[in-house]
């Protein structure tokens, strides 16, 4: 149905290769343009500067949601004004024993305007059928939970 191409780009900067020495910064080059510098997370030696696909990766969790809540409250005629999210994601062994973000909350802050204001139910719903309908939830074994 459609593709989604990045290119990575990474250079060895040092005259060594050890594990402890080598420069883990790399760049993620997307279609339309946008480029950005990427490391390991700090804990595995990467530059904190620059974002670690853990942090990558929650966030793409968090923005799919966000633009499937979107979507949600723009087709229920609710004029929502503002969305903030602080997204955790927890690095944990999985059921195979292996590291992986086992889980990742979501904490998201709304603020509507307008005539016609949501019922907590609403907002659940609205939730519900993000988190049924966001692609990158649907392409992953992490938990997703909504605080």
């Amino acid at each position: 149905m459609s593709e989604h191409k990045m290119t990575l780009a990474w250079k060895r900067a040092t005259p060594d290769f050890e594990y402890k020495t080598y420069n883990r910064d790399h760049r993620w080059s997307f279609d339309g343009g946008h480029e950005m510098e990427a490391s390991a997370a700090p804990a595995y030696l990467g530059n904190p500067q620059n974002v670690d696909p853990e942090e990558a990766f929650v966030a793409a969790l968090s923005s799919c949601h966000m633009l499937t809540f979107l979507a949600a409250a723009c087709k229920k005629k609710f004029l929502l004004d503002e969305y903030a999210d602080e997204a955790v994601g927890h690095m944990e062994k999985n059921a195979d024993g292996k590291l992986a973000i086992t889980r990742v909350e979501l904490h998201p802050k709304l603020k509507f305007s307008g005539d016609t204001q949501p019922s907590e139910q609403d907002i659940e719903q609205m939730h519900h059928f993000a988190h049924e309908n966001c692609f990158i939830v649907n392409s992953v074994k992490t938990e997703v939970t909504v605080m």
